[in-house]
């Protein structure tokens, strides 16, 4: 084992913040020998800040293309079809959340409180629950190490892969020891117990429905759904935190402090040259090979709440975009541009989610927008973790636990979550649009929406209709669909609407696309489902959800011999570099064992 232990403060070049507290520079950066680091609580506390940004990672370059959501202009995004020839899973941040772990319990119970010992050990266990659930989320069956492991022992460098069940029943104590013990408040932009429960509830919600729908489990699906459901009961009771501004300013805003809604957010400052580029990556004026799918802009509620098939909205069968502002959940505007856009190659349904509306208005005043908006300038926040996914993860979790022998979910339930998000502010640039507010959900009146999956209650189904108008771009729809074993969502074949975009009257809308030369470059699909490929000569016709031609399925995943679309494989170097030592490395479940 090494000798020295690199603290990192990072000077927390990647601040962030919890709650509506003010910034915290982080002191610079520090070696100390590993014999006189585990001294005070703010050495501590120091080699702690070197998770932060691993774990909370806010905005990278761009948003969350492979799911159902999204169509991509040419090749789909594919699932592994075979093992890869290197492929494993990382055990350095466990290495280091060990020592963390083992230190403050070896050498600082005389040297902290009790209630500070208990924070720290707390600290070190959130993050080691964190950790192994990802790692357990992406593999399933992965070494467990409660301990620091010697690096001249070669049984436990080798050991064989744990069992998920029994790695995940020590996520669960390591989380249920965090949520008893880390601090209510710890001062600015650090872990609390707030922060601590919001995450369990994201973890135990997973496991929980995993164990349901994949293992067919209920006890175990009943022991982590309890757990999601009393840790999301620990915020909402608070009384911390409420839905109080509008939608898309949650991830256009540079100074998210004040808003109630964030538990934890990651700020960025040009002045220390700490900033990103997703502003530019969803600016109309700049090209993307992506947009929306028709199967997701046809998701959305009406506003009278109901599905667009029985919906008395005016207009609820007219696709237009500038229509679907008008009709639909608010969450539509606050997602898409406002118009058929060519600049989303993919579809013509272009996100602007993480595009700041003051921004649109100077593009179509001005033609340019602000420079912090170009390229890696983006000052905007991003919410790491926000009281929306909480509510939406109770009332899931409450919804999961009724079909399992838990209490019924009352309206009273509906009322205090998804009613409470529907009712968010509206920004005034929607109320010119003619965006409303959705009628709130009624458990007597739930849609009878022909498209609902036939194995899933017409609650559920809402719930998770919900989470989809929600979560859109933000990296949870692909972790949803694995969990509720319905990666079948996202098969090509069995779902057209997946390679096709928005609703666009090409001669009015884009009748500069209709030249000879754009011939054979782009299709629609009409409402009965025919398709028309634009020839050039046809131009009435090209009127229906956009498709470009080049766009192509997704490779099949499903029901393919030694292929597990819900696991990943271990690489075959891998596999061998165990065989070379003596040991033996099992393949994931799902794949081939040779």
């Amino acid at each position: 084992m090494k000798n020295k232990i690199i603290i990192i403060s990072l000077f927390w070049m990647l601040l962030f913040i919890s709650g509506c507290e003010d910034f915290l520079d982080r002191p610079p950066l520090s070696n100390e020998n590993d014999e006189t680091a585990w001294t005070s609580e703010d050495k501590v506390r120091l080699y702690a800040n070197q998770f932060y940004t691993g774990f909370f990672t806010g905005y990278s370059t761009d948003v969350s293309l492979f799911n159902d959501d999204v169509v991509q202009r040419g090749n789909q995004g594919n699932f592994t079809r075979s093992v890869p020839n290197s492929n494993i899973w990382s055990m350095k941040t466990l290495r280091s959340i060990n020592i963390l772990i083992d230190r403050v319990g070896n050498r600082m119970q005389d040297i902290l409180p009790e209630e500070a010992y208990n924070h720290w050990m707390g600290i070190g266990r959130f993050f080691r629950g964190m950790e192994y659930a990802d790692l357990v989320f992406t593999y399933g069956d992965v070494p467990y190490y409660d301990h620091v492991v010697s690096d001249i022992d070669m049984d436990d460098l080798y050991k064989a892969r744990t069992p998920r069940n029994n790695v995940m029943d020590a996520v669960y104590d390591d989380l249920q020891f965090a949520f008893q013990n880390v601090r209510l408040n710890d001062g600015d932009q650090t872990v609390n117990r707030y922060i601590v429960a919001g995450f369990i509830s994201r973890i135990a919600l997973y496991e929980g429905t995993w164990q349901k729908y994949y293992y067919k489990n209920n006890e175990r699906a009943t022991k982590f759904l309890t757990l999601a459901k009393e840790a999301s009961e620990f915020i909402i009771n608070s009384n911390k935190y409420y839905i109080d501004s509008d939608f898309r300013t949650l991830f256009t805003s540079n100074d998210l402090k004040s808003n109630k809604e964030c538990i934890l957010f990651r700020n960025y400052n040009a002045e220390i040259k700490v900033t990103h580029s997703v502003a530019h990556y969803n600016n109309p004026a700049n090209s993307i090979n992506y947009g929306g799918t028709t199967d997701l802009l046809k998701a959305f509620l009406c506003v009278d709440g109901n599905v667009w098939q029985n919906s008395t909205t005016e207009g609820a069968k007219d696709f237009t975009i500038a229509n679907l502002v008008k009709t639909r959940d608010s969450r539509f505007e606050g997602t898409f541009y406002d118009k058929p856009e060519i600049n989303a190659k993919g579809s013509f349904l272009f996100p602007v989610k993480f595009f700041p509306r003051y921004g649109i208005k100077a593009l179509e005043e001005t033609g340019t927008v602000p420079n912090e908006l170009k390229g890696s300038n983006n000052v905007t926040d991003a919410p790491i973790l926000r009281y929306a996914e909480i509510l939406l993860n109770w009332i899931e979790s409450k919804a999961e636990l009724a079909t399992i022998g838990g209490s019924a979910v009352t309206q009273e339930d509906i009322d205090a979550s998804i009613n409470k998000i529907r009712d968010r502010p509206l920004a005034p640039e929607a109320v010119e649009k003619g965006v409303q507010k959705t009628k709130a959900m009624m458990l007597d009146a739930l849609p009878n929406d022909p498209a609902k999956d036939p194995n899933v209650s017409s609650l559920l189904w809402e719930i998770r209709r919900e989470r989809r108008m929600e979560f859109i771009f933000e990296n949870l729809r692909l972790a949803d669909l694995k969990r509720w074993s319905k990666l079948e969502y996202m098969d090509t074949d069995m779902h057209s609407e997946l390679l096709s975009g928005a609703w666009v009257n090409f001669p009015v809308e884009a009748k500069d696309q209709l030249t000879a030369g754009n011939a054979n470059e782009f299709s629609v699909t009409k409402a009965d489902g025919t398709t028309i490929v634009y020839n050039g000569n046809n131009n009435a016709e090209m009127v229906g959800f956009y498709k470009a031609t080049v766009t192509k399925g997704r490779q099949p995943f499903l029901n393919q011999v030694n292929v597990n679309p819900y696991l990943s494989p271990v690489g075959k170097t891998q596999m061998d570099n165990y065989e070379s030592k003596g040991y033996k490395l099992q393949q994931t479940q799902g794949w081939p064992q040779n």
